[in-house]
């Protein structure tokens, strides 16, 4: 079984935020198997024991889990040991899905391990796991940083940048980079991680 979590923060204030692509990934995912399996009754559900919005796919021959943690982005990793350690899922067989300062808009990398890069969602699941041996499909924000003059730069404030809406101008490549997103994950589902890391880094 694998467990496919995407981040974001719980709440209507927080719907179309940059800090929420994970959670838009996880929602059109969910839309798309819920069509394929119409009429079987497959929704999401809100557990409680897990902190965590939930929708459980289990048509053979794949078994897994799409989560949405309810707490907000830095008590994330509670959600994930919860659910995680109920369903004894080692951290390898999950896929965290959260946005990246650290990439431009609408570039996308696939990795296993390695430092949370300043994103407190994925420092809580670290720290909750003991482990950082999942995988996580990383989604470019744009470091509005780049985009300033040397000048302007000290005014930059990353946790205002994340928790505003996406500029129209930016919806173009943003559907592309979900539309990319979905794929990926098809294909770490289907093929692993290395033929996802080759097509998508």
């Amino acid at each position: 079984m694998k467990l496919i979590i995407g981040l974001g923060n719980p709440g209507e204030k927080y719907l179309g935020t940059r800090h929420n692509l994970g959670f838009a990934v996880i929602d059109e995912l969910a839309h798309q198997l819920g069509v394929r399996v119409q009429g079987l009754g497959f929704s999401w559900k809100n557990e409680k024991k897990f902190k965590s919005e939930i929708f459980d796919y289990t048509l053979d021959p794949s078994r897994y889990t799409l989560v949405k943690p309810q707490t907000f982005m830095n008590q994330t990793g509670l959600a994930v040991s919860l659910i995680a350690n109920f369903y004894n899922v080692a951290p390898e067989d999950i896929i965290i899905i959260h946005d990246d300062l650290d990439l431009m808009l609408g570039k996308i990398k696939v990795r296993l391990g390695g430092a949370a890069g300043g994103h407190h969602g994925v420092e809580s699941i670290i720290k909750e796991l003991g482990s950082d041996q999942f995988v996580r499909v990383r989604l470019g924000i744009g470091n509005q940083k780049s985009h300033l003059g040397e000048h302007h730069r000290i005014s930059f404030n990353a946790e205002h940048y994340v928790l505003d809406p996406f500029l129209p101008a930016e919806s173009s490549k943003v559907k592309h980079m979900l539309k990319q997103a979905l794929e990926a994950i098809d294909l770490l589902l289907k093929k692993g991680l290395p033929e996802a890391q080759n097509q998508f880094n």
